[in-house]
């Protein structure tokens, strides 16, 4: 694989880009190496594909650009980037992810709802109203 391979993923508002080159099992998350994640839950989140795949991840450097949505969010993005990114060059493991979790090749596309005008809180919130 001589190659540069490009992948998004998303969720909610999150969208996060990884581009896969050969190299040494370096991750770069914005730049910063994937052990600077302070939450050690969207640290393993992100990790999963990369644990499934190891043989594959492990000669491949991938930094991923994400912006947008909450931590969560960004996490689960990248997460999908990363396994598609993986897929694309090693297409065994496909049945693997899917068989472990289908949301790591597909994309969870629910949106927040927009709140409603003359509402409070959240979207869907009325005020009580009375007719006696």
């Amino acid at each position: 694989m001589s190659k540069i391979i490009a992948t998004s993923g998303k969720r909610k508002k999150a969208v996060a880009r990884a581009t896969i080159r050969e190299g040494t099992g370096k991750i770069k998350i914005n730049s910063c190496p994937l052990s600077t994640i302070n939450s050690e839950f969207v640290r393993l989140k992100i990790q999963e594909p990369l644990i499934i795949g190891v043989e594959t991840a492990s000669k491949l450097d991938i930094d991923i650009n994400v912006n947008g949505g909450g931590a969560i969010s960004q996490a689960d993005a990248a997460r999908l980037a990363i396994a598609k990114g993986l897929v694309e060059v090693n297409p065994k493991l496909k049945k693997t992810f899917l068989d472990y979790d289908r949301t790591l090749l597909v994309a969870d596309v629910r949106q927040r709802e927009a709140r409603k005008p003359n509402t409070r809180g959240n979207a869907r919130a009325k005020v009580q109203k009375s007719y006696r």
